[in-house]
């Protein structure tokens, strides 16, 4: 059975471009994303890496981290990063993942217990390994998402992912759709009005299960 939203995930050993260490401890007391991809020098790959190196100060200002993986080694994700980072125009400070093993995508659930990778490989082999994971602090899992290979990620969507669970986590409440920061948040239906009303002052009542407020902080 793969990953579910609050299974703690696996505390594997990684051997990344930047070392070896511990998922659990590298994540430490942070929030983490976890991005995958089925092969390095594959085109559209490139561009979602060199995404995320642009949004470097955006992650740092929410206190993540990001983690690369794809199912190459390391010497590849080196030559790789020089790529990325002449699309990007910034550096990909991130370490990402040597997969070449499958270990990672198969404790993900990225790809099935019996899948290898055959000599002459295409990123066809490992289509599925194009996934995002963020993980909270307390190493769970929070939100997971994948794409197929013709459809580049949209980061914006990640990080406003992120803002959303990061709003929701510990304030008690919950955020509408295309909620951005700065907007109105959703009281949960198991708060009282009563007690809505003391822990957060002012909500409208758009509908007897509906309540919105400002948002906390």
């Amino acid at each position: 059975m793969g990953l579910r939203i609050n299974d703690t995930i696996p505390d594997l050993t990684v051997t990344t471009d930047q070392g070896t260490f511990s998922l659990h401890e590298w994540i430490g007391d942070s929030w983490a994303i976890l991005f995958s991809h089925p092969k390095d020098f594959t085109p559209v790959c490139t561009t979602e890496f060199g995404a995320v190196a642009q949004l470097a100060d955006e992650w740092a200002k929410r206190g993540t981290k990001v983690l690369g993986v794809s199912v190459d080694g390391v010497e590849d994700h080196k030559k790789w990063k020089g790529d990325i980072e002449k699309v990007a125009g910034a550096p990909a400070g991130f370490p990402i993942i040597a997969d070449d093993g499958l270990e990672i995508s198969k404790a993900f659930d990225m790809l099935p217990a019996e899948a290898y990778l055959p000599d002459g490989r295409t990123p066809a082999d490992s289509a599925t390994v194009r996934s995002v994971f963020i993980i909270g602090p307390d190493k769970q899992l929070k939100l997971s998402m994948t794409y197929p290979m013709t459809v580049g990620r949209n980061f914006a969507e990640v990080l406003r992912a992120l803002d959303g669970l990061q709003m929701s986590t510990g304030n008690g409440v919950a955020t509408p759709a295309n909620w951005v920061p700065g907007d109105d948040v959703i009281i949960p239906p198991a708060v009282s009005n009563e007690d809505a009303k003391a822990k957060f002052g002012e909500f409208t009542t758009v509908l007897p299960y509906l309540r919105t407020t400002k948002a906390p902080g």
